[in-house]
């Protein structure tokens, strides 16, 4: 069974509300596209719950009310039981919202439709570095499930790309991966928190090409007596590295090659940001092929590692 652990869905009142792509409410075309190329599972959530990666003047995707929320997740849960063998759902929690949106994050995660959270990798511009993000990371590691690592759809270099669209999602998202993942090593959280698994998509961004730059970070004291930043993590930036989970979507075989070698094949899992992207399928399958692996691992990238982590084979036997 091929499980791809990165789809995205919205309902169709949210379709009606926003210029969004109509792949993402055409649940069955979805199914028999990826069913028809040996995908037979997609983990699928929004990165903005109930609003929109397009930028709209005016629209904040964090001043979203408790019942839009339950609303939206109330329509992934009855859309993944409608369709049991094809689907699981991420549960959107906004990391900074304060208890009552994580109370309600963790009720959701309690229904066997969900296996894992979806979060922001930087929120208004901020990056998960303050004490006000302790909350959210002891959740995620009570809970014990996966937390996909989603850029917004505002990145930190939103306003620097001036409304570019191409830019702002092929270029600012994927850096505000790198960044955001980045920040979340050198705050410490994988330290405090052994059980957080967190999945960084889009192969890591571009964090397999600056291990050696993190490393060199790490060793770089600030001036004296001063508070430049977070703290340094306390384990080897490398160690903290190796404990990052990347999914395959990208369309670069040299970062998924640079993904392979840093995260390692136990590391990957197949994703292909679809729906709403539109690349081929089966190239994304083809890019697994020709990655350098043995077909062991390559099994594994496509099923068993995800099998694992999202507990997919335990839930499917309850």
């Amino acid at each position: 069974m091929t499980i791809d652990v990165h789809g995205h869905i919205t309902s169709p009142r949210l379709l009606e509300r926003f210029p969004m792509p109509p792949s993402l409410g055409d649940i069955d075309g979805m199914i028999e596209g990826k069913l028809a190329v040996g995908i037979e599972l997609t983990i699928v959530g929004s990165p903005v719950g109930a609003g929109t990666m397009l930028p709209i003047p005016g629209l904040d995707n964090y001043a979203q009310s408790a019942a839009e929320l339950d609303a939206f997740h109330e329509w992934v849960a009855e859309t993944v039981r409608s369709h049991p063998d094809h689907l699981r759902g991420y549960v959107y929690v906004n990391p900074l919202g304060g208890p009552d949106g994580l109370d309600r994050a963790a009720k959701w995660l309690s229904e066997s439709e969900f296996v894992g959270l979806i979060v922001n990798t930087s929120i208004d511009g901020q990056y998960l570095t303050s004490s006000a993000a302790d909350d959210f990371f002891a959740m995620a590691a009570d809970a014990r499930v996966p937390v996909l690592l989603h850029p917004p759809a505002q990145p930190v270099e939103f306003g620097a790309f001036q409304g570019h669209l191409g830019l702002i999602e092929h270029v600012g998202r994927p850096c505000d991966i790198t960044c955001g993942v980045a920040a979340i090593l050198f705050a410490g959280w994988l330290a405090k928190y052994p059980e957080l698994t967190l999945i960084a998509p889009n192969a890591g961004g571009a964090l397999a090409l600056l291990a050696e730059k993190l490393e060199l970070a790490q060793r770089r004291p600030g001036p004296p007596g001063a508070e430049t930043g977070p703290p340094t993590p306390q384990a080897p930036i490398r160690q903290s590295l190796e404990r990052i989970y990347v999914d395959s979507a990208t369309p670069s075989p040299l970062a998924l090659a640079a993904a392979v070698e840093v995260f390692g094949p136990d590391h990957l899992l197949f994703g292909t940001d679809s729906p709403p992207l539109s690349l081929s399928l089966r190239e994304a399958l083809d890019r697994i092929e020709q990655a350098p692996m043995t077909g062991a691992q390559r099994r594994a990238v496509l099923s068993e590692n995800a099998a694992a982590l999202f507990g997919l084979s335990e839930r499917a036997a309850s």
